[in-house]
């Protein structure tokens, strides 16, 4: 029996020589937007949380906090494992405290995105930060 990308089709297989990349970018583009969720509880960008930056001693803020930690974590790929899967489990607890009292599909209670953001983070804390970040570079520096 071959292994799985013998099967694949020729553009399945072009595409697969550039997975690290595309995960890469993946990680720097969600990092970002998970960056300015902090910077808009935070600080109040972007429209804030209605209007102003939400006081830091609420869940709101503390959640903002850890969104703009681990957000700029994941950026930059340092701690990404650690960072990652606290902001997967942040928006665990976002979806089960603040969504699922309002029904159980995500698509009806308004968390798809913090389903999404949830799982996205558990699949990078499963495979580590990747190319193009500190972790990575930190590897494989001299000593």
């Amino acid at each position: 029996m071959g292994r799985q990308s013998d099967k694949c089709n020729p553009m399945q297989r072009f595409l697969a020589s550039y997975a690290p990349q595309a995960y890469a970018i993946m990680r720097i583009v969600i990092g970002l937007l998970f960056f300015c969720h902090g910077l808009q509880k935070v600080f109040g960008l972007f429209g804030g949380v209605n209007g102003a930056a939400a006081p830091l001693l609420t869940l709101i803020g503390i959640a903002g906090l850890i969104e703009l930690i681990a957000g700029a974590l994941i950026t930059v790929g340092w701690f990404a494992v650690m960072a990652s899967f606290i902001a997967s489990g942040q928006m665990a607890v976002a979806y089960f405290s603040g969504h699922l009292p309002n029904g159980f599909w995500p698509i009806q209670n308004g968390g798809e995105e913090a389903v999404f953001y949830c799982y996205v983070f558990l699949y990078m804390a499963t495979r580590g930060a990747g190319l193009w970040s500190v972790d990575a570079a930190s590897v494989q520096a001299p000593r």
